[in-house]
């Protein structure tokens, strides 16, 4: 079995600022760095971070994005199916503040290019019953969707980052639903997770739901089951890049035969680590590394 993930793929502009920025008002960045990111890469590193399954990513960048293709391989991701066309990569200019949190701007480039002729070739070298990850910053959504399950292929899509258009999407079709808790709020309307959890097992019976909580955990929850797993006292240097790494880590742990409470925890580990180091692809753990929460205190909530 293998994972698919047909995705973006990001130049990570980053700056290090005492606050985010506010309306109308300049500051100075003590700090700027380069990165590669977009959340599909991400999800496609932390999923090759595990060394649990083989990761295809499915992508297009500009002649500017090369050197990301190349660390993408570095990291142990397949990129068969990342070429490069006539216009700019994906950029996301981001703001790291002193607390860690981050403010982020998309410029969508390449990513959004997608044709249903490449998506038709990415699927004609994966068979039914593999997984395909998807998310919100590519275009040609609801053919993906729907030709990936023609073609016998499991599902995982995160709607980040998520606009009204995700409304629209044929989301009876998902296999595995993963938001946080802003997401989950725009797609049903209330910002209690009981009822976001009744909500979502009402719409997509056969849909199983990831809910990330940010500092109280995470949810697991499909029918009748549901199993959540807390968080660590870990020291947050930046967040960038966390729920990727959760996404990536779950997947993984999930389709390489690990429970959904044993995949659960593993990505919940996973991200905690990856909040103490500066970047998004870059912060994300190898799956040695995530012995170091031995030193901090598990929290549950």
């Amino acid at each position: 079995m293998k994972i698919v993930n047909l995705g973006s793929v990001n130049i990570d502009i980053v700056f290090d600022v005492d606050n985010i920025v506010l309306p109308g008002q300049t500051i100075a960045s003590s700090a700027f760095s380069l990165y590669c990111g977009g959340k599909g890469a991400n999800q496609s590193v932390a999923v090759a971070q595990t060394n649990l399954i083989p990761i295809y990513h499915a992508g297009l960048i500009g002649s500017d994005g090369l050197w990301i293709k190349k660390k993408l391989e570095a990291f142990g991701v397949h990129t068969d199916f990342v070429f490069e066309i006539e216009e700019p990569s994906g950029q996301a200019f981001i703001q790291v503040a002193k607390n860690g949190q981050n403010s982020i701007v998309l410029y969508s480039g390449a990513n959004k290019k997608f044709t249903k002729q490449f998506v038709d070739t990415v699927f004609a070298n994966f068979k039914k019953n593999d997984w395909l990850m998807i998310q919100n910053e590519t275009n040609l959504l609801p053919y993906i969707i729907e030709k990936a399950k023609e073609k016998g292929l499991n599902i995982c899509f995160n709607p980040a980052p998520f606009d009204k258009s995700v409304l629209d999407l044929p989301l009876h079709l998902i296999d595995l639903l993963s938001v946080n808790e802003t997401e989950a709020q725009s797609l049903c309307g209330s910002d209690k997770i009981d009822e976001i959890l009744v909500t979502l097992k009402e719409r997509y019976p056969k849909t199983a739901v990831l809910l990330t909580l940010g500092e109280r955990g995470a949810i697991w929850s499909k029918g009748e089951q549901m199993f959540s797993y807390g968080n660590y006292n870990v020291p947050v240097v930046d967040t960038t890049g966390a729920g990727d790494t959760f996404i990536g880590y779950f997947l993984a742990a999930m389709v390489s035969g690990k429970s959904n409470y044993d995949s659960l925890k593993l990505a919940s580990m996973a991200a905690n680590v990856a909040i103490t180091k500066k970047g998004a692809m870059d912060s994300i753990p190898r799956i040695e590394e995530l012995s170091l929460l031995d030193l901090y205190g598990y929290i549950e909530f």
